[in-house]
């Protein structure tokens, strides 16, 4: 096989290993009865506990009328609290409820468990190349995402 072939052999995979994660997303979201941005804010903070709406909005790439829009949402449907930071009275913590924490955990649980028992497959310099090639196609993702919000609408 060609250099050249690898290259579109190992692209293609890469492309099917998003669309992949896309479907698991899409299920849990589903599954939840949320839609995909409420079910990235409701990932943000079971990855970050409790957190400002400020910080959530960063995490999620929303604004923070879009942001606090989709928390009001998701605390109307018991999914998470918005309780009053103790250490500043100004600002509000955003945190799980318990039983979307459970049913997240129940959900992507066993994903996480079985994509580390497939990584520990690997030597650790095959671990350094595949987790170098990610960080760069996140890089590469986010400027490409990022140029084509600069080019604005293209179509009418």
């Amino acid at each position: 096989m060609s250099k050249q072939s690898s290259v579109v052999q190992v692209a293609r995979a890469a492309a099917d290993f998003g669309d992949a994660a896309d479907a698991v997303d899409r299920a849990a979201a589903e599954h939840l009865g949320v839609n995909r941005t409420d079910l990235r804010i409701l990932a943000a903070v079971r990855l970050g506990g409790p957190v400002s709406a400020g910080a959530l909005a960063g995490a999620v790439d929303l604004s923070p009328p879009a942001t606090t829009e989709a928390v009001q949402r998701l605390v109307a449907r018991g999914l998470l609290t918005r309780d009053v930071d103790p250490d500043d009275r100004r600002r509000a913590l955003i945190a799980l409820v318990p039983a979307t924490r459970n049913a997240l955990d129940r959900l992507y649980g066993p994903v996480r468990a079985e994509g580390h028992a497939l990584l520990g497959r690997y030597s650790e310099d095959e671990l350094a190349l595949l987790a170098d090639f990610l960080d760069r196609g996140r890089r590469l993702q986010l400027d490409a995402a990022e140029r084509i919000r600069r080019e604005g609408q293209a179509l009418p």
